[in-house]
């Protein structure tokens, strides 16, 4: 429960409703628990932090002019949404933020109806609530409809695509679109329209001519006045208003998006005009806690951490993760072939790529959240003899899946795909799961694909891949393998070739990518036959028809959807040659699986040693009982 006396404003507060009774002139206040309640909750749960702090007033502003839930209020991807929450009935569990059955890190719609749009992806909220709006209007329905955008999340161009659609319209759309401007995505943003507003907002002539005039004239004397409006129609001239009106937006702002009072009479203001609006709101990353004010890339998500000392890193594993290997292999390759280019679209850290950014910085090509524009960006490389590495989210792949096939894959371009975060990812939830990049891609022609089943192995398949003159996808999971010892050399695999890790009797688990590790520990407790198959496509067809042919039974084994996954793969080779062989395919389930741990997750499916065991058993109840058991 919320500490009453040192929040006694934000203690009467369970839903917006509440929020709406105070006056005006509370609302700076309870900005102030709002913020300090924030901190004290993420320190204890973690999870996104700063540009949650970044939006306390914008939200506070927000919720106590509209009538929410009523009136519908989108946000965009999700990691600043957690001042939302906690005004809209999640105030006393937000603690629980990320962990099994506890509050989700994103807005979800079964969760409030506050959550008025299910997010996690960027760019999809000025669409959405276009969408809305629209069938509001066509029902009669005066409820307003505002979406909350980030500038990261301006440089994709779905939301260029909404903007173009909604300023078009006939009988224009009443939407609201509030651009939160702090100059930052998860990391730097990148692009033209980012340096325009930098530039223009933080230019000398501006700055002095704003900070010079309020001291020099208070704002509500005569001359301050003129001021202020010479300020508006200077910016109106000089700033981005000129591209969202030519688009069929009127422009507002920009406005300090911390100045409470401003902000609710230009919202005042908005809340009843008609037609297309934007208004353009900047605020500071991480505002109100110093360190994050001042480091807003770590603080971007964090673990659990002291408030007064901030977040203390802890020594790193004594195993790379995988996204570790990733990165030292390209900056390795880069060094042996100045041809390389590394691409990722916003996700420098995520992805592993600080220090090629830093070595190769002619190298490295950061295109903002525009995962299609990634891909194809690729393609045209290639065409030219450049050997691009596109590092990408499993899930954000899926964003640029008509890039892949049309201009990667259908004309065979030299591309490596290096997809991190494949399989279960944990306290991200279902938006960030990388559960069916097996299923979409087995099924393009052209592509080799790939699943290491260790740290190694990863190395050797990005060689592999990159080594290969066409299309190829690595695809990894999130943190550490078991541990196998990294080489350095820049080896390749011969392509289409699994490996026998164990030879048993009866049965054989053929086990991708991650899933070999728990496939060996249970091979060994049933005497099982344990294949690394490592490809995807091409499937190694010799070594499958003779399993196939010496075995009783065969246990697919996979971290990706079993819908069109490997083992659907392995189905249809041996249907294809006539082979009735009892089957077992393990792998997810159809349907969305919820945040909790990765460790959580992998026993939720049953892809944990125990959960496959069980799975077998009761297949095959005739096995014999092992001598120990799988903890054992």
């Amino acid at each position: 429960m919320i500490d009453a006396q040192r929040y006694p404003r934000l203690a009467q507060i369970a839903v917006p409703g509440d929020l709406r009774r105070f006056p005006e002139s509370e609302l700076p206040a309870i900005a102030a628990e709002l913020r300090g309640h924030l901190i004290d909750s993420v320190a204890v749960s973690g999870g996104h932090f700063a540009a949650g702090l970044g939006v306390v007033e914008l939200t506070v502003a927000l919720h106590w002019l509209y009538q929410t839930p009523t009136d519908r209020l989108v946000w965009d991807v999700g990691h600043q949404c957690y001042p939302h929450k906690i005004l809209s009935g999640r105030r006393d569990t937000i603690q629980t933020v990320k962990q099994r059955n506890g509050v989700a890190p994103f807005p979800r719609r079964e969760e409030s109806e506050y959550d008025t749009f299910g997010v996690g992806h960027s760019s999809t909220s000025i669409s959405a609530a276009l969408g809305m709006a629209v069938a509001l209007q066509r029902q009669g329905d005066a409820r307003k409809v505002v979406a909350v955008i980030g500038d990261g999340a301006m440089t994709a161009g779905m939301a260029y695509e909404a903007l173009n659609h909604a300023g078009g319209m006939d009988p224009e759309p009443n939407l609201l679109v509030v651009l939160n401007d702090n100059q930052m995505s998860i990391s730097e943003n990148v692009g033209g329209l980012t340096k325009m507003f930098a530039r223009l907002l933080a230019g000398p002539a501006y700055t002095a001519f704003r900070e010079g005039g309020k001291k020099l004239f208070p704002a509500k004397s005569r001359t301050g006045k003129f001021l202020k409006r010479w300020e508006e129609h200077w910016k109106g001239m000089a700033l981005p208003s000129t591209l969202f009106e030519e688009m069929g937006f009127h422009y507002s702002g920009p406005v300090d998006g911390h100045d409470l009072p401003e902000l609710v009479r230009i919202l005042r203001t908005l809340r009843e005009l008609k037609g297309p609006q934007l208004l353009h709101v900047i605020t500071r990353k991480g505002k109100g806690y110093e360190r994050a004010e001042g480091d807003q890339i770590e603080y971007h998500a964090v673990g659990p951490f002291d408030p007064e000392v901030g977040v203390v890193k802890k020594p790193g594993p004594a195993k790379p993760s995988y996204t570790q290997v990733f990165g030292d292999w390209l900056c390795d390759m880069a060094a042996a072939d100045p041809k390389l280019a590394g691409i990722t679209p916003a996700m420098r850290e995520g992805s592993g790529l600080v220090r090629f950014s830093q070595e190769y910085p002619r190298q490295y090509f950061d295109v903002a959240i525009a995962e299609q524009h990634a891909v194809t960006l690729a393609a045209g490389m290639a065409c030219e003899g450049m050997k691009p590495v596109v590092a990408i989210y499993s899930t954000f792949l899926q964003r640029g899946y008509d890039q892949l096939i049309h201009d990667v894959a259908l004309q065979n371009l030299d591309v490596l795909f290096a997809i991190d975060r494949a399989g279960v990812v944990g306290p991200d939830g279902a938006t960030h799961a990388g559960s069916f990049d097996l299923s979409f891609l087995r099924c393009i022609p052209n592509l080799v694909l790939m699943a290491p089943a260790d740290e190694a192995e990863c190395r050797r398949m990005l060689s592999t891949g990159y080594r290969h003159p066409g299309p190829a996808a690595v695809r990894y999971p999130r943190g550490s393998g078991p541990g196998v010892a990294v080489p350095k050399d820049l080896d390749t695999l011969p392509i289409g070739e699994a490996e026998v890790r164990r030879r048993g009797r009866s049965l054989a688990l053929l086990a991708f990518g991650a899933m070999v590790a728990p496939a060996q520990q249970v091979g060994q407790e049933i005497d099982a036959t344990v294949v690394n198959m490592r490809f995807i496509k091409p499937l190694d067809e010799k070594l499958l028809l003779e399993i196939a042919r010496s075995h009783d039974g065969l246990i697919t084994i996979e971290d990706n959807a079993v819908q069109g996954g490997a083992g659907s793969a392995i189905a249809e080779l041996l249907a294809a040659h006539g082979l009735a062989v009892p089957m077992l395919q393990l792998g997810l389930p159809d349907r969305f699986i919820e945040h909790m741990t990765r460790e959580e997750l992998l026993a939720e499916v049953g892809l944990d040693a125990a959960g496959i065991k069980a799975s077998i058993r009761k297949r095959w109840p005739q096995q014999p009982v092992p001598v120990r058991s799988v903890a054992g």
